[in-house]
């Protein structure tokens, strides 16, 4: 198969495009039930319902986001996710019954899940046409930088804004929001480009779709991964429970830890990834199952009333999870784009996505059963599905050709 010539250009637009997403997602993310709470006379209880029916409808969309980026390419698909994410907040500026705030959340979800489904398809594509140089696994870490850094700005912008509690305050918010998305929609639309990959099977209906289903190693690593997209979710779902009712600690040391984590995922992920650029990408997301086991552990094992050595813990039990966090999100996505035959790259990075769909839907009853028996059992079952995810790992590594695991840099070791 012939290699797409390198005519990726925009990247600095391209990267930039992606913080001002992450801040409209970080301005709206505290505000996510609160919003219409406070804009609405709509019950929270009704509201939750209308929230979890909308993710429902937006739950298959991968799977059509897949086929649209192999078929027209990812940049297209990305754009037209954030001008219906745009669309939504502007109308969510304006609903107030329940019908229209379910259509407005349908339309945001929407464009989220087919956001997510493709952006890391657009940014593997832009690597294969850049002339930078740069592995995908970096171009990956860069996306992953610029979207934690954004999260962060985001949430502390509103945190400002809405401080006082004034309904214009979060009209204007949602305002912002869509701003930043149209912003975000129009620079990458206008600015970058990235070579089209070729285009062959993609073509038959159903036939890329088909060409994955058969794929054990893939449906395997989907699985795998789903331990792994959970244990990233548990430090943000499971640390401010763990704090104030497991140690009886004070609530500003959860969103210490936290607002930690983010910078340091910021600062670390590029150049950790390059760092790492040499090892295969298999026993790197295996080191980082390892650090996740022991962060876990190390959770387990704290105890309340014992600030003196708890706080010194936790520092260090985060250090680990960010560095285990920044390990694997780049590399996990550039393995699978690895993996993928080329014109259906779109389909198995989409595909890949249901992994953490899966981890959000078990990840909150996993944690709240087992710490409402005892505060340790969540972090000591994690540090032993982490370990037991090695072996898979293993296992998932000799059944993988050898086509499936290229050098993606020099000197990488087989």
């Amino acid at each position: 198969m012939t290699t797409p010539a390198k005519a990726s250009s925009g990247g600095a637009v391209l990267v930039g495009a992606l913080v001002i997403d992450s801040v409209g997602t970080g301005l709206f993310l505290p505000l996510s039930l609160i919003y219409f709470v406070r804009l609405t006379d709509v019950g929270l209880g009704l509201l939750g319902v209308l929230i979890s029916i909308a993710g429902a409808v937006a739950f298959p969309m991968p799977i059509w986001a897949g086929a649209l980026a192999d078929r027209f390419g990812a940049f297209p698909v990305v754009v037209a996710a954030q001008l219906m994410q745009a669309l939504g907040y502007l109308a969510y500026a304006w609903v107030g019954e329940p019908v229209g705030i379910f259509l407005a959340t349908c339309l945001v979800t929407i464009g989220m899940r087919f956001f997510w489904s493709t952006v890391f398809t657009a940014v593997v594509d832009f690597a294969d046409g850049s002339a930078s140089g740069m592995s995908k696994d970096s171009w990956l870490a860069v996306a992953n930088t610029a979207r934690n850094g954004g999260l962060a700005l985001g949430g502390l912008i509103t945190g400002a804004v809405v401080a006082g509690g004034e309904v214009t305050a979060y009209r204007a918010i949602a305002y912002c929001v869509a701003g930043c998305f149209g912003l975000a929609a129009a620079a990458i639309a206008l600015f970058v480009r990235a070579p089209r990959r070729p285009v062959s099977d993609a073509d038959e209906p159903g036939a890329g779709y088909r060409t994955l289903l058969r794929d054990r190693p893939f449906l395997m690593l989907i699985g795998i991964n789903t331990a792994f997209a959970m244990t990233s979710m548990m430090l943000a779902l499971g640390l401010p429970t763990l704090v104030l009712i497991g140690l009886h600690g004070p609530a500003w040391l959860a969103s210490a830890v936290l607002v930690g984590n983010t910078v340091l995922i910021t600062v670390l992920a590029t150049p950790v990834v390059k760092r790492l650029a040499p090892y295969r990408r298999t026993r790197v997301i295996m080191a980082a199952a390892a650090l996740w086991a022991g962060w876990s552990f190390l959770f387990a094992v704290l105890l309340p009333g014992e600030h003196i050595w708890v706080i010194p813990v936790l520092i260090a039990a985060t250090v680990l999870f960010t560095v285990a966090e920044v390990m694997h999100a780049p590399v996990s996505m550039a393995l699978v784009a690895v993996i993928a035959p080329i014109s259906v790259r779109g389909r198995y990075l989409a595909t890949f996505q249901y992994s953490f769909a899966l981890a959000q839907v078990i990840a909150p009853a996993y944690f709240t059963t087992l710490f409402e028996i005892h505060r340790a059992l969540p972090w000591v079952g994690l540090g032993l599905i982490n370990c037991l995810s090695i072996l898979a790992m293993l296992g998932w590594e000799r059944r993988v050709p050898a086509s499936a695991r290229p050098a993606e840099t020099v000197g990488e070791r087989r």
